[in-house]
């Protein structure tokens, strides 16, 4: 009798497209199967693929999500697949696989996967691993429209308000802006008001902040703390190995 994968590669029609998505991609349709019941028991959206190919060829999935992945794969392999999603910091990885060895899960962990599970999956430590996964996701969501949005007030600004902004948040008085510009301290002032305004920011703290996320030199928290994790995580795996 063949085996039929309920996994479906479509997200569940009655789901809200702001649902949590838990792609899974496994050569083994029976580890797809089982996978699937339990995410969709726990209330996420499941999507299967049998490799790596056919998981990229969907369109990403702007919702938080998670992929767990199995190491050996058909075709293009989970390290190649980690390194072509290496800038979807909203995706994490879970890496699976039957046969753990040092050497790969160091290698998957130092790459930025977000945990490497060990076959047979445990209910719980699957399941606990895809709601961290995914809410590392949401966070990342979440900054990256932060981000989006503190880009767009930007691109509001004149082009002497952005000078004058960049003076700004060096620490520059309005006398010492208008000295570097060539400009009265009063038209300082109207500028500074405006960037205020525009940038919907409550003081120049703020304003300072604001202007590092812009540059893209604010370091992302968030996205620091899985790394540390990451560590931790890796030193457990390697401790149970000896």
């Amino acid at each position: 009798m063949n085996r039929i994968d309920i996994g479906s590669t479509r997200m569940q029609s009655n789901n809200s497209p702001e649902d949590p998505v838990v792609h899974v991609i496994d050569g083994d349709p029976s580890v797809r199967n089982v996978l699937t019941l339990e995410i969709r028991a726990a209330g996420w959206q499941a999507a299967t693929a049998s490799c790596a190919e056919e998981f990229l060829d969907r369109p990403p999935v702007m919702a938080p999500s998670c992929l767990l992945v199995e190491q050996n794969l058909p075709g293009l392999s989970a390290f190649e697949l980690q390194s072509r999603l290496l800038g979807r910091t909203e995706l994490p990885i879970i890496f699976m696989t039957g046969h753990p060895d040092i050497g790969s899960t160091v290698r998957a962990m130092k790459a930025g996967a977000f945990e490497f599970l060990v076959k047979p999956l445990g209910h719980g430590v699957v399941i606990k691993a895809i709601a961290d996964a995914l809410e590392q996701s949401r966070a990342a969501l979440l900054h990256a429209s932060h981000g989006s949005a503190l880009r767009q007030r930007y691109d509001l600004l004149s082009p002497r308000e952005r000078e004058v902004m960049s003076l700004v948040v060096r620490g520059q008085l309005n006398k010492q802006v208008g000295c570097e510009l060539g400009i009265s301290e009063v038209t300082v002032k109207a500028h500074r008001g405006k960037v205020m305004r525009k940038m919907q920011a409550g003081s120049v703290a703020e304003l300072v902040l604001m202007a590092a996320r812009v540059r893209g030199a604010m370091t992302y928290s968030v996205k620091e703390q899985p790394t540390r994790a990451s560590i931790k995580r890796l030193d457990r795996f390697t401790s149970d190995c000896r």
